[in-house]
């Protein structure tokens, strides 16, 4: 019994339709919803009750937000998290239960997180899909079942009506990077766009930006702009050693558009010699890129404040959650880091922010 008062306890939280179905779909349990009623166990007579003004549930039950990126392995999502837990922190009596796949393309698995927090009835679902339009009918599911849902990071094909989408600005970001290219290489020479994988919303945005970039610059030329670097390191390195027997002797600069392929790109570089010579632009940092950076490796990275992308989006969900009003979309913000820059405090913030946030 103690079970199915739980969920009773919240019943002012969920909508009548999720209510509704969850008893035409269990009929016994509809008995037995009655009996416990009956017996003492009663919903809140005053939803507005069941939430404080700051943030979770009242009493002893908090809200439970499900944070799910796109894969769990690299940096960024490390520092997801860690924004993520301190907006929990703040508000007080919200337990944050971070679940996704460990490997960035493998949407079946994103996909079965999403449901197993559905099932879980968890308050509010925060996503990071890893593919635009594979998510969407998981999404949709989680809406229909009263489960708010705050998409971060990389969008979503329209559809489903979420609370806001908190993001960086991800076309400008590639936007920069052409930018900053463009000065590496003094505003000439062959280039290379390293892509990511086929359905990734924000990487998407980036490559777009990047080529649209460089139109300003006539005598850079982009001689590959097709080729994929997979979700993690390896796979990168791979692409890009094949794309520098072909086109390394006459070769200024490769933009890798996130944090494995950067990686990838940047081992395959100085294996081949070429660190320094190829000037390397890298979105999203990390250890071995930052060490680059002053090394002179490479030339600039994109970064994005991965800690505010958590931090606000549990905030706008349990805001939400409590009747606030969400702005439709979020901007977290984007700056480039250069070696000559990289030692001011808002690129160091942003280089190692789980570090020195």
């Amino acid at each position: 019994m103690g079970t199915l008062c739980d969920f009773i306890s919240r019943v002012p939280q969920r909508s009548t339709r999720t209510v509704i179905r969850f008893l035409q779909a269990n009929p016994l349990l509809s008995v037995l919803f009655v009996i416990a009623l009956l017996g003492g166990c009663k919903p809140s007579a005053n939803p507005a009750t069941t939430a404080s003004s700051g943030g979770g549930v009242a009493g002893n039950t908090p809200l439970r937000i499900a944070v799910i990126p796109k894969g769990t392995s690299h940096e960024f999502w490390k520092s997801v998290h860690f924004g993520a837990q301190k907006a929990a922190d703040e508000i007080g009596n919200v337990e944050i239960i971070w679940r996704g796949p460990v490997v960035e393309s493998d949407t079946g698995s994103q996909i079965e997180v999403v449901k197993n927090m559905i099932t879980m009835q968890v308050d509010g679902i925060v996503l990071a899909p890893n593919q635009k339009g594979g998510l969407v009918d998981a999404v949709e599911e989680s809406i229909g079942e009263g489960i708010p849902v705050v998409i971060f990071d990389s969008g979503l094909d329209k559809g489903p009506d979420i609370i806001s989408y908190v993001a960086t600005d991800n076309y400008k970001g590639g936007q920069m990077a052409a930018k900053q290219m463009a000065v590496a290489i003094a505003e000439k020479g062959n280039v290379i766009l390293l892509r990511y994988i086929a359905g990734s919303e924000s990487t998407e945005q980036r490559e777009k930006g990047f080529l649209d970039g460089l139109k300003a610059y006539p005598d850079i030329k982009v001689v590959s702009s097709d080729q994929m670097g997979g979700d993690n390191t390896t796979s990168s390195k791979e692409k890009v050693d094949q794309l520098l027997q072909n086109y390394g002797k006459d070769l200024a600069g490769i933009f890798a558009v996130c944090e494995p392929n950067a990686n990838g790109t940047l081992e395959s570089l100085r294996n081949a010699g070429l660190n320094g010579k190829v000037k390397l632009i890298a979105f999203d940092p990390s250890d071995a890129l930052t060490e680059a950076l002053a090394d002179g490796s490479c030339s600039g990275i994109v970064i994005q404040d991965p800690v505010q992308m958590g931090y606000q989006s549990v905030k706008t969900m349990v805001g939400a959650i409590n009747g606030e009003p969400a702005e439709a979309f979020i901007s977290t913000g984007e700056y480039v880091a250069t070696p000559e820059n990289m030692n001011e405090e808002e690129s160091l913030r942003l280089l190692k922010p789980s570090i020195l946030e």
